[in-house]
């Protein structure tokens, strides 16, 4: 097969974002396109290069041999690209971390930044933790995140900027058949003499432990030893079958087979939210972000704490506006 004369960025991109997530669901809602359109341009890119790049099986895709060798020069061409737009002041995709596919508030801003700006490119991505993406946007690897800032450490902080978005309520998720899963909501006082995991060892989210820790003190509430680090629903699953622990959540966490959320009371705990993004950023979807931001913490009533809701000391300067 002769060489193609020509490679359109968008096939490279596709290949790209699925050789990072090896999951094409993940990597559909990362470039936010529907997962048949991103499996025609891997196969076009295929048969572009006449080589196959993914093995795909019903379980798991993994990057075939031609693949290994295409993924260094495939990213170097894309930031080529990124930096010669940038260079005549057209903005490249801003890369926006969503922490999981299953939380919805970063999730749901990023949709409405979307709306506001549909000639800009906002690509999702999924770092797990905002410690973890705090690296990754002062390296210049990524551009925004959400997460507890005041979680962070100082020397993260210092090179970050950051916009409050939501107090949101926290929740616990438990096994279907645990005593506690029949109540709508569990009070904080019930989970005493509980062990619940909220991420101890993670380097990805420690500020999530910290979190943890400050609301369960006092209350005889554990926070579940340091377990083996858990990638994407299947493990997750297999780790919560394994302990049996309740699972420190928030509301909008999606519940898992043979499980339950429930939210937390008395008091209602929140998990303070800010959109997070490297000191001197400039970039349009950037100020699309915080406009989406904004606009649905005022619809919405996300900053406001009118039914008493807790939140760390630590936090309560950082999330004031």
């Amino acid at each position: 097969m002769p060489a193609p004369s020509h490679l359109d960025p968008r096939l490279l991109r596709a290949f790209v974002t699925v050789a990072e997530e090896l999951h094409f669901t993940r990597a559909a809602s990362r470039l936010y396109v529907a997962q048949q359109a991103l499996s025609r341009d891997v196969r076009r890119l295929e048969r572009a290069l006449g080589a196959e790049l993914f093995l795909r099986t019903t379980r798991q895709v993994t990057l075939t041999a031609d693949g290994e060798k295409l993924l260094p020069y495939a990213r170097r061409a894309l930031q080529a690209q990124d930096d010669l737009l940038a260079a005549f002041g057209h903005a490249r995709p801003l890369l926006v971390d969503l922490n999981s596919p299953g939380l919805a508030t970063g999730r749901r801003v990023l949709h409405r930044a979307r709306a506001l700006a549909p000639d800009l490119e906002l690509m999702a991505r999924y770092e797990s933790g905002l410690t973890w993406a705090a690296s990754e946007l002062l390296a210049g690897r990524l551009d925004a995140s959400f997460g507890r800032f005041a979680g962070l450490a100082p020397a993260l902080r210092a090179g970050l900027d950051h916009q409050p978005v939501r107090y949101e309520p926290m929740a616990v998720l438990l096994p279907e058949d645990h005593p506690l899963a029949p109540l709508p909501a569990v009070p904080l006082a019930a989970l005493a003499g509980e062990t619940v995991y909220a991420g101890a060892g993670n380097p990805r989210t420690p500020e999530w432990t910290d979190l943890a820790h400050r609301l369960f003190a006092g209350r005889g509430i554990r926070v579940a030893p340091p377990a083996p680090l858990a990638v994407g629903e299947a493990e997750f699953e297999r780790l919560m079958a394994k302990t049996g622990h309740p699972v420190l959540a928030v509301v909008d966490f999606p519940a898992l087979p043979s499980t339950v959320v429930r939210p937390l009371t008395d008091p209602v705990p929140l998990s303070p939210v800010s959109l997070v993004w490297r000191k001197g950023l400039v970039h349009p979807a950037l100020d699309a972000l915080r406009s989406a931001a904004a606009l649905l913490a005022a619809e919405e009533g996300w900053l406001r704490r009118t039914f008493g809701g807790w939140i760390p000391d630590s936090d309560e300067g950082v999330m004031s506006p």
